[in-house]
């Protein structure tokens, strides 16, 4: 699954695409495919979460090894 900061970056460059393009079609299917982007990356989590590791304690005294 894509992470919401890789889908809001993917929107802005389209978006940033779609300024720079002198045709009108190009440019309206660029912002339109932007929003499409966004709105996915919207319900997302702010920041992406992935897999952590438990917290681990040691139950061995180091002195005794």
């Amino acid at each position: 699954m894509l992470g919401k900061t890789y889908l809001t970056r993917q929107a802005s460059l389209l978006m940033k695409f779609a300024r720079t393009t002198s045709d009108s079609e190009l440019s309206a299917k660029l912002i339109s495919k932007a929003a499409d982007l966004k709105a996915q990356a919207d319900p997302m989590p702010d920041r992406d979460q992935g897999l952590q590791a438990p917290d681990v304690t040691s139950n061995v005294d180091p002195t005794t090894s």
